[in-house]
């Protein structure tokens, strides 16, 4: 908590009064590793809706919500420091702009990104201020030399903080090295990796803007407290999304995510008293006994021991049987669509939201991947997914969520 408070502190947060005028807001619900990462990037290019850099986690975690807080698991019903949330939400949120990135603005958003990031080591006195300096020198070298192009800014600025602790760029979405032999370690968590960047040709989010444009969210943990968005804009108009993806390639995606080494570090359950026994992750790897990955449903204490496939299957299957439950109304979207007719989905999606078309679809990056992408890399564990195909459960659920259940339309 005190780490927190220095955070909060640290940020210097403005307050914002822009919640009462919100008129629309869209919430793409899901399960992990279903790819509504590359789905909402693709999404927040359209230069009517506003979307974060990353998820809410980190201001639900510093505005004391969820698990360890309020909850139990990610599953709760009420939030608490509302206005310090939409604070956080707020100054986080931005819009597509042209033309030269405004530097001032930028660097802003690195220095609260990078408190979310290592809160730990950036809540020291010291480190913060070589933060500071460090970050103050990058962006004097890119404005002198006019730098702007996003990798290269993205790459100077990661380099001068980490340059005698590289191994922490292994963190980041995309940056880690295929040599990287060490394990996420850090004293706390605020944002979960792999860390985001702040996008560059973005502008601030104006009072105008939430009355005009669309509010574009993505956090899969918000399949278990629907409601908090209306709670959060009481006028406006929600209106969700419903991703889907087979549960071979998911569940597939899942276990990569949960056996790596720096990647998708959700839950330190050891301040819980909780000792993770999941047959072929915490008998496989040396964080396994400690660290929970991805969504923690409300039923996740059923599987502490559990396997692994048994875990992941778990993940997916709760959080579709919890969307379907709601009976929200949602537009369904399959990321296999998307992955093949990218123009007619989000032709769909734009419509369905009340937004014009998009000019033409940016090209796809490669979002939150622990692999090179490829299709059908759910093969590589064949025999154990077909097994849990043969449940009466997944048939079911594929089949509300309309997939066959045939593996060669697996994409």
């Amino acid at each position: 908590m005190d780490i927190i408070d220095t955070i909060n502190e640290l940020r210097q947060v403005a307050h914002s009064d822009f919640a009462a005028q919100v008129k629309h807001v869209a919430v793409i619900l899901t399960a992990p590793r279903s790819g509504s990462s590359l789905l909402k990037s693709v999404l927040s290019t359209h230069p009517e809706i506003a979307s974060l850099d990353g998820e809410m986690e980190p201001f639900l975690a510093l505005t004391r919500n969820g698990f360890g807080r309020n909850s139990d698991s990610d599953a709760f019903s009420h939030l608490d420091n509302r206005d310090a949330l939409l604070d956080n939400i707020f100054d986080d949120m931005t819009l597509p702009a042209v033309g030269y990135p405004e530097y001032d603005f930028l660097r802003s958003r690195w220095e609260k990104r990078l408190l979310l990031q290592f809160p730990s080591l950036f809540s020291n006195a010291d480190a913060y201020s070589k933060l500071l300096l460090d970050l103050d020198a990058v962006f004097d070298q890119a404005q002198e030399q006019q730098i702007q192009g996003e990798a290269m800014l993205q790459d100077l600025i990661l380099s001068r903080i980490f340059k005698s602790e590289t191994w922490r760029l292994d963190y980041y979405d995309g940056k880690k090295s295929p040599a990287a032999n060490h394990c996420f370690n850090e004293a706390m968590k605020l944002e979960e990796p792999p860390f985001v960047l702040p996008r560059h040709y973005r502008r601030r989010f104006r009072a105008g803007d939430a009355r005009e444009k669309t509010l574009l969210f993505k956090t899969p943990p918000d399949v278990y407290r629907l409601g908090i968005y209306e709670q959060l804009f009481p006028n406006a108009q929600i209106k969700y999304l419903h991703l889907t993806r087979g549960y071979a390639q998911s569940v597939n995606g899942l276990m990569d995510g949960w056996l790596s080494p720096v990647a998708f570090f959700s839950r330190d359950l050891e301040p819980a008293g909780v000792n993770l026994a999941i047959k072929g992750y915490s008998n496989h790897v040396g964080f396994g006994k400690r660290w929970w990955k991805f969504d923690l449903p409300p039923n996740w204490r059923e599987y502490i021991n559990a396997s692994l496939e048994d875990v992941c299957l778990n993940q997916w299957l709760s959080a579709h049987q919890t969307i379907l439950a709601s009976r929200v109304e949602t537009l369904p979207v399959s990321f296999e669509e998307f992955l093949s007719k990218p123009a007619v989905v989000i032709k769909k999606i734009t419509s369905y939201l009340g937004l014009r078309e998009m000019p033409g679809l940016p090209a796809f990056p490669v979002t939150m991947a622990t692999e090179a992408p490829k299709i059908r890399r759910w093969q590589k564990r064949e025999d154990s997914l077909l097994r849990l195909g043969g449940r009466s459960e997944v048939k079911n659920m594929m089949g509300d969520l309309a997939y066959q259940m045939s593996p060669d339309t697996w994409l």
